[in-house]
């Protein structure tokens, strides 16, 4: 019995001791507390078992029931040892499982952040696992607020780009605050630089796109000030947006706006564009009737508005309301009025065109019968067989036929006047070479010295000129299938007659230059035979002054030939002939003629000298 009492003791201290290493201070601080205090000792395990030993011997317990019950209190020992182990193994568990998800979670927050690694990591991993925990704990922290600083950047940065796709997509409505989803997955510095270069091109796009809508709400603000619409509606029918109370950043940029608003100004501009050619129109049409109705000054400055645009262009036209409806239908009831009124004087405004297509003709010497023509037009107009407008139109027709005639024979025309230009130089370069007195030195000479080396020149280029005239004459009438006249007189036959005079003088000359010779020759015999003799001192009233000759001068120029012609086709063609003879004076005829004398045995008697008809 005393055995079994102290093995039941020393079991009692061995699983103490077990228990102890198990549940550490606590065990120890009460073994310590036994020792040192008294008191406490009564409920120590030596104690209870004392105590145990009593009651047993009190109450006479066998010796197989005390073993049993203190193999039960071991068990019982042994259990809570145990339950202490796998909790301390659970909580080292726990704490490694904590050390690996904290490794883990550092692993995904450096691989999100874009960090390779972090400078404030430990290198020493040796330590105890709550030490590991302690080192991480802060770093997870900063990271942990560093990722969250991004998240905010990245929200900040994809809400804007949201945003402005929205607004190019058309879609004002998008909230500031709305939720924008970040992958949280990649939050590096690189991924943040793509998303702000992105953003970066979109607010260019968005300046671009506001500054093109801009100019389109300009461009169509201006069309309609001409134009005389009201721009807020027109502007608020492309989008809402677009007023003038709207922010700037507010308006549509969308790709249907910027459309919208370029169909909108191409739609003003052609309305532009077609109200400024009737108002042209218009203002055409005044200017004829005002013309032809004498109007009073005063009256067509009402209309200034509506004639100052008349040769403008499209966008030359800048004023307001200088293409309004209501101005173009002022205009419109004012030119009814007029043709109204024109209808009551038509005599006067047929004979106005009849005189207009007269002065046409007489410009270009087309010889028409001018008074066949208005008896003519009386006769229509007092028979009443053709409408006023029918008439007018069929003058105007004739005058449009003549000025393409008149432009058909300028050319012509133009070379006409200077061949006569040339033969009226070549009469007076003959009269000046007759002058025996042109080498004298007296006021003027140098002039006419100056002008005989031209009329030289002129005359030279004239055969040229006329086989010019003759080419471009025949083509003409070939291409008309009519004969080219000149004040009734066709002009090849003027320059057949032309040519035959021409060699007609030369042959004449010829036989001059032979007959002197003659002379001279028989002179120089007779001085042989009976000496020389002093000629005959030459009379100063011989003396004769080159200068104008009527009608081109004696030699037949094409001047006298169309005005002998032209008296015999009219009086009016004669008085205009007489007119052009008059302008055509070569020189004063006070001048003295004089030539150098080396210029004046170029064209002397002696040498043959090209004369005109």
């Amino acid at each position: 019995m005393l055995y079994s009492l102290h093995l039941l003791h020393h079991s009692f201290k061995f699983c103490t001791f077990r228990i102890g290493l198990g549940l550490g201070w606590v065990i120890n601080s009460m073994a310590v507390t036994e020792s040192q205090n008294p008191l406490v000792g009564e409920n120590s395990c030596g104690s209870l078992l004392k105590k145990l030993q009593q009651i047993w011997d009190e109450v006479g317990e066998s010796e197989e029931q005390r073993d049993q019950m203190l193999l039960q209190l071991e068990q019982e020992c042994l259990d809570v040892y145990k339950r202490k182990v796998m909790h301390a193994a659970k909580s080292r568990a726990e704490l490694l499982q904590a050390l690996s998800d904290a490794n883990v979670e550092l692993s995904s927050l450096l691989s999100a952040l874009g960090e390779k690694s972090f400078a404030e990591i430990p290198e020493n991993t040796c330590g105890t696992i709550k030490e590991q925990l302690a080192a991480i704990a802060p770093i997870l922290e900063e990271l942990w607020q560093q990722k969250e600083e991004r998240i905010r950047e990245f929200s900040d940065v994809q809400s804007q780009i949201q945003k402005i796709c929205g607004e190019i997509a058309g879609n004002l409505n998008l909230s500031d605050d709305a939720p924008t989803e970040v992958d949280e997955s990649d939050l590096s510095l690189k991924k943040l630089d793509e998303y702000q270069s992105e953003l970066q091109e979109l607010q260019k796009e968005k300046s671009e796109r506001l500054h093109k809508v801009l100019e389109f709400v300009s461009t169509v603000h201006d069309l309609c000030a001409v134009l005389g619409l009201d721009f807020f509606s027109t502007v608020t029918e492309v989008h809402p947006s677009l007023n003038d109370t709207t922010g700037v950043q507010s308006k549509s940029i969308s790709n249907g706006t910027l459309d919208r608003l370029a169909k909108t100004v191409l739609t003003l501009k052609e309305d532009k564009k077609q109200r400024l050619h009737k108002l042209q129109e218009l203002a055409s049409q005044l200017i004829d009737l005002w013309n032809l109705m004498d109007t009073h000054p005063e009256e067509r400055k009402l209309f200034d508005h509506v004639t100052c645009n008349m040769s403008a262009s499209v966008d030359e036209v800048t004023v307001p309301g200088a293409l309004a409806l209501d101005l173009i239908e002022q205009a419109e009831v004012e030119v009814d009025r007029l043709d109204q009124l024109k209808a009551s004087r038509m005599k006067e405004i047929a004979f106005k065109k009849q005189t207009e297509l007269e002065e046409i003709f007489a410009c270009v010497h087309v010889e028409i019968n001018p008074e066949a023509s208005r008896e003519k037009i009386m006769a229509l107009i007092d028979s009443g067989n053709i409408e006023p407008a029918e008439l007018l139109a069929d003058m105007d027709n004739q005058i449009v036929n003549a000025k393409e005639e008149a432009l058909s024979r300028k050319d012509i025309l133009d070379k006409v006047e200077k061949w006569m230009s040339a033969c009226e130089e070549e009469s007076w370069l003959e009269d000046y070479n007759r002058d025996e007195n042109r080498y004298n030195v007296s006021r003027g000479a140098h002039l006419n010295l100056k002008r005989a080396e031209k009329a030289r020149i002129l005359v030279n280029k004239i055969p040229a000129l006329v086989d010019t005239l003759v080419a471009k004459t025949r083509t003409w009438e070939e291409d008309h299938g009519m004969s080219f006249t000149y004040d009734g007189v066709p002009l090849l036959a003027m320059l057949d007659e032309y040519a035959l005079l021409r060699l007609e003088r030369e042959e004449e000359k010829r036989r001059m230059r032979d007959q002197k010779k003659y002379h001279e020759l028989q002179n120089t015999e007779q001085e042989t035979v009976f000496g020389s003799r002093p000629s005959p001192a030459r009379s100063v009233s011989a003396k004769k002054v080159a200068g104008p000759r009527a009608n081109g001068g004696a030699n037949g120029t094409p001047n006298r030939r169309l005005s002998l012609n032209a008296h015999q086709n009219g009086s009016k063609s004669t008085v205009k002939e007489g007119k052009k003879d008059n302008v055509k004076t070569t020189a004063p005829v006070n001048y003295v003629m004089i030539s150098k004398e080396d210029d004046a045995s170029h064209v002397s008697c002696t040498e043959p000298i090209p004369a005109s008809p």
